[in-house]
């Protein structure tokens, strides 16, 4: 798995965790790094970003989602559902130059390891109507 895979992977189940519990951001993180000694600096790095961003701007982010997902409140989707598209719009947020498509299909690989089958094609369309969404916005 690649670097960047690997941080998308390890940003979700941050996002998941906290989604999940009752920590602070930072009492997530404090408690999730620690058990992966196994993470390069470059890795937990990138992920620590998106994961940054992902909390920074939740409200806009959880708008972004509800918007683009006809008929399907958050709380109503699967916590894994929610997260890897947490992850992937703070991802097109603050890295505008990663083309959309790539943010997409790691997400959706993550998605095949996390989620189920079903969600697949749910995730790719809901990303995919963002990540248009953004690109207008971007290009006025």
């Amino acid at each position: 798995m690649g670097t960047r895979r690997k941080s998308r992977e390890l940003t979700m189940q941050m996002l998941f965790q906290g989604d999940l519990g009752k920590q602070t951001p930072d009492e997530v993180r404090d408690l999730f790094w620690p058990s992966r000694d196994d993470v390069d600096a470059e890795t937990r790095g990138f992920a620590d970003d998106i994961y940054r961003v992902a909390n920074a701007r939740q409200p806009e982010i959880d708008e972004l989602i509800e918007s683009h997902a006809k008929n399907w409140r958050l709380e109503r989707m699967a916590a894994v559902d929610r997260n890897l598209l947490r992850a992937a719009v703070a991802e097109m947020l603050a890295y505008p130059n990663t083309p959309a498509a790539i943010i997409i299909n790691e997400s959706l690989e993550i998605a095949r390891r996390y989620a189920a089958p079903e969600s697949v094609q749910f995730l790719n369309g809901v990303l995919d109507a963002i990540a248009h969404s953004l690109l207008k916005k971007r290009l006025g």
